[in-house]
């Protein structure tokens, strides 16, 4: 393995590792978030002897440099910029062409990515699908209320604090993870947090991330996925599915959770309806993740490139 820091401007140095075969299939894994970070159990994906794995730190988190602080930081932190990166990382490790693996968010980026360089993608596989339209965002953080309303009515109040008055949540929180007051600071994070997990609590298998029960994760994670959410990721509504004609051709597999609540099933179906050529795959046993969705991106990039039934579930 080997890996490093990559200067890609505005003072920001992305994290990168690559494993498994030099001389095998390039492909690169996208976290979700925004702002989890990536971590060496993502390889499990793909086979080290078959595939050159990179793994990598979306600009603001993990181990990239600086870590989203403040403000001014926040303002290079957009899709632009993190599509920008990988295309820089590309280059800097002389890959031609990779496939992707997006999940959750990174299933975002990956249509981002793969609509602006689409030469440069051999294949793609999304799990979790989502787009980050304000539809969305506003389905996660307001209309899901009408599906765990004990949870939502503690998250919409702060745990009590009331600070919803009409205004989206993730405006809400999106500034008080930035306030002067420390203790509001981290109250916001923690009750941002359980909301997400509420709302991905429906997968088979479900326990509570871990990683939440670290206070600096929280407060990272929050402070990246309000600004994402707040902003429907920098992009016109629909913008991906609308322009998902550019990927005509490039084979794409979705597997996406009959009991996923968080992201429902239809955004990646819409995606489906208008990418000729992909495939989609509704896992009657998964929700925004859990039961068999690991064994079926496995499976995934086992098969990609070989002619599919078009959509299915199981």
């Amino acid at each position: 393995m080997n890996g490093g820091w990559l200067d890609v401007g505005n003072s920001q140095k992305i994290y990168w590792e690559r494993s498994g075969n030099p001389s095998g299939r390039p492909v690169v894994y996208l976290h979700g978030g925004p702002g989890s970070g990536c971590s060496h159990q993502r390889r499990k994906y793909f086979d080290p002897n078959v595939f050159n794995i990179v793994l990598f730190d979306q600009r603001g988190c993990g181990r990239s440099l600086p870590r989203v602080e403040t403000l001014e930081h926040l303002k290079v932190n957009t899709t632009a910029h993190l599509v920008n990166d990988m295309e820089q990382l590309r280059a800097h490790l002389r890959i031609e062409r990779w496939s992707i693996l997006g999940a959750s968010w990174g299933s975002t980026l990956a249509l981002a990515y793969g609509q602006t360089h689409p030469s440069h993608v051999d294949s793609i596989v999304l799990a979790c699908v989502t787009t980050t339209s304000r539809r969305e965002v506003e389905w996660m953080t307001r209309d899901m209320g009408r599906i765990f309303p004990e949870q939502w009515e503690r998250f919409s109040s702060l745990g009590g604090r009331k600070p919803y008055t009409g205004s989206s949540l993730p405006d809400v929180y999106a500034d008080l993870v930035f306030c002067e007051d420390a203790s509001t600071r981290e109250l916001a994070a923690r009750e941002w947090c359980a909301w997400e997990d509420t709302h991905v609590s429906l997968a088979p298998g479900f326990t509570p991330n871990p990683r939440f029960d670290d206070p600096d994760f929280r407060l990272l994670f929050t402070r990246l996925v309000t600004h994402y959410w707040r902003n429907a990721a920098f992009l016109a509504e629909d913008q991906l599915i609308r322009n998902v004609s550019e990927l005509d051709g490039i084979p794409g597999i979705l597997l996406h959770g009959r009991h996923d609540i968080s992201s429902p099933v239809e955004t990646a179906w819409r995606l489906h309806r208008q990418w000729r050529g992909s495939q989609l795959h509704i896992l009657n046993d998964a929700g925004h993740g859990g039961g068999s969705m690991t064994k079926r991106i496995v499976e995934a990039f086992n098969s990609i490139g070989t002619p599919g039934q078009g959509s299915g579930s199981g």
